[in-house]
């Protein structure tokens, strides 16, 4: 039994597949042939919470869930990557992760938790992915990084019916530090759709990476 997520969090976090629910204030942030982006303006932090919904082409659900899961490929695919690995806390497994940020900025580390299930809902193959931000693991936190203790992302993926895959994703993240507000949201409009296209790539080019890392 998983002691990070509740089997109502994977429920949840697939249903949106077929229909995002949009109500109490979501707004279309980017629209491409492939993808559509809302975001809900969190009022406390003035940052956004975002849903993306789209599909990756020729690419299976069950390829995407290895890809995501898979942290040593992480390292290769993005460049953000400082350090990224499993680590125990006293008996529990997380992941630690460093990420660079630009130059006269400081890079942020996370410790989080997260969970793969592969479901079936009524016949239907879904591949839910949870992970959220794990102040409770006693993590040092290092000089000059700034520590994101406010992070959540859930992902659901499921066939489209030929050979790609439909993508629900979940997605909010504080930095936190002395960045302003609208550059953080300003960062987001390309952050976001780069991150989705660099791991569309990804999962195009994982066979290829599997085949040599086991020749």
């Amino acid at each position: 039994m998983s002691l990070h997520f509740t089997d109502e969090e994977f429920q949840d976090a697939w249903k949106e597949l077929d229909e995002p629910s949009l109500e109490g204030g979501w707004e279309v942030f980017v629209e491409t042939g492939e993808v559509t982006i809302h975001r809900l303006l969190n009022k406390e932090t003035g940052l956004y919470e975002y849903k993306v919904r789209g599909v990756f082409n020729s690419c299976t659900p069950e390829v995407c869930a290895d890809v995501y899961m898979d942290l040593e490929y992480r390292k290769k695919w993005d460049s953000y990557v400082k350090e990224l690995c499993e680590k125990d806390f006293d008996g529990q497994s997380a992941i630690y992760w460093e990420v660079k940020y630009p130059f006269l900025m400081s890079n942020r580390d996370y410790v989080y938790v997260r969970e793969r299930r592969d479901l079936d809902v009524d016949g239907r193959k879904i591949w839910v992915i949870l992970a959220r931000s794990a102040p409770e693991m006693q993590f040092p936190e290092k000089s000059s990084i700034i520590r994101v203790n406010d992070y959540k992302q859930s992902v659901a993926l499921e066939s489209d019916g030929e050979d790609g895959t439909k993508v629900f994703m979940n997605y909010f993240d504080n930095p936190g530090g002395n960045i302003p507000v609208f550059v953080i949201n300003w960062a987001a409009k390309t952050g976001v759709p780069a991150f989705l296209t660099n791991m569309k790539n990804a999962c195009t080019d994982y066979k290829s990476y599997v085949e040599k890392k086991s020749a």
